[in-house]
């Protein structure tokens, strides 16, 4: 049954996984969202993503996807939620020149995803298997910048701005692909996006990533992001559908593993609060951005 024909089958169904009741299919109507693509060292992506993945290369260079969605109506309420991860393909061989399609795999290796809610937490990586954790974020749309700060236990992880183009007239139609590792195993989902985005290639005068000095940007810091991105994008309604289908395999190594960072445990005490942390602290990192700088890491 193909992604389209199984939304089709559910739609106007309800559901109720781990406690969390869902009106199919699981998806928003209409948030904004913004778009970062970086060019990344591929030696250092190498290591970050599981052996099973192959990083593809743009140019030579690996690439950084960072999109932000501040979903203002979902199946589990309004929430932001930020994805950080690694463009790639599930192959045995080197992933090719892009665009590979779904013959190759390709898809996003998500290596954070910070969200608002404790119920997104519950679901996101109880059910899909995404490496969600509650932080404190925020969504910002102004006249010409669109942006989003990511604080965790009162520091910051890291901030990104993209230029905010007079309109968005680009159709955006995609199945996308999300690899993630939870209990020793790499998950992988799918989600339908819809929209028209605005487009700016390359630095526009309003693309900053500042990178911050917790120990969950550590991953980011070894990735020597570039400081012009390839492109950066904001969608101001963006349309998504989550596949309630997932597929899992073993992460495996030549050598033996040692015990998956994320586990059952961290989901089972969760409950289906819709509360959010307090904003991050942007005072701070305003005072941090110096004004032609693109990319900001922190000592």
């Amino acid at each position: 049954m193909t992604f389209a024909a199984g939304r089709r089958r559910t739609a106007g169904r309800f559901a109720n996984v781990d406690g969390i009741p869902f009106r199919m299919p699981v998806g928003t109507p209409g948030s904004p969202a913004l778009l970062a693509a970086y060019p990344i060292d591929p030696r250092a992506a190498r290591e970050v993503v599981p052996e099973e993945l192959r990083p593809h290369r743009i140019r030579g260079a690996g690439v950084l996807v960072i999109a932000v969605v501040d979903y203002q109506d979902t199946p589990i309420g309004s929430y932001v939620e930020l994805c950080a991860g690694i463009l790639c393909a599930r192959s045995d061989r080197p992933a090719p020149p892009l665009p590979a399609g779904k013959v190759f795999g390709t898809g996003v290796y998500i290596c954070d995803m910070p969200v608002s809610t404790e119920i997104s937490v519950k679901g996101g990586l109880g059910i899909w298997g995404m490496p969600k954790r509650r932080a404190s974020l925020d969504f910002v749309v102004g006249e010409s910048t669109v942006s989003s700060q990511y604080d965790l236990d009162g520091q910051m992880v890291m901030r990104v701005d993209v230029p905010r183009p007079a309109r968005a007239w680009l159709p955006l139609r995609l199945t996308g692909t999300g690899y993630a590792s939870f209990r020793g195993m790499l998950v992988k989902s799918s989600v339908t996006l819809r929209g028209r985005m605005g487009v700016t290639r390359g630095a526009g005068p309003d693309s900053r990533l500042l990178i911050g000095d917790h120990e969950r940007a550590a991953w980011l810091k070894r990735l020597d992001v570039g400081d012009r991105p390839f492109l950066t994008a904001f969608i101001p309604a963006l349309r998504g559908v989550l596949d309630d289908h997932v597929e899992s395999w073993f992460l495996t190594s030549a050598s033996p593993l040692p015990p998956p960072g994320d586990g059952l445990g961290a989901v089972v005490g969760l409950g289906l609060g819709q509360d959010r942390l307090p904003p991050p602290d942007r005072a701070g990192s305003d005072r941090l951005l110096e004004p032609r700088e693109h990319v900001t890491q922190m000592p």
